[in-house]
């Protein structure tokens, strides 16, 4: 690869500071694996592939390529994290146009629900 490529350079692995912790991801690593992230989800789209976890096999199948990138491009806690999150954002979702759908309201602003503990009932 040259200097003036045009070929996008996959980010290097994470180093190892020198207390064995892992040196954080710069900017460029990090948009490079969003983008990857990106690309497997829209596959998993076209492919109604909601949970790749789940259905590895299936979204091996439809998006392997775009999950090998994704797995490339950040680190394996990352895509877990991000495969997982994916579908609880689905549920979130879900949750919430039903409850809509049944005539819920948002709470006004500021106003805040009793927490576990609290003694309200």
């Amino acid at each position: 690869m040259g200097w003036f490529s045009s070929e996008p350079q996959a980010p290097a692995a994470p180093q190892a500071s020198s207390d064995g912790a892992f040196i954080a991801p710069d900017r460029t690593s990090r948009a490079a694996c969003w983008e990857s992230r990106d690309a497997f989800f829209q596959c998993l789209d076209r492919n109604n592939i909601l949970d790749a976890v789940k259905d590895k096999q299936l979204a091996d199948q439809h998006c392997g390529k775009e999950d090998v990138e994704f797995g490339k491009n950040c680190a394996s806690s990352w895509v877990q994290y991000f495969k997982k999150r994916r579908v609880v954002e689905y549920k979130k979702d879900q949750t919430l146009k039903q409850l809509q759908a049944e005539g819920a309201k948002p709470l006004p602003e500021g106003v805040a629900l009793p927490g576990p503990g609290s003694g309200a009932r």
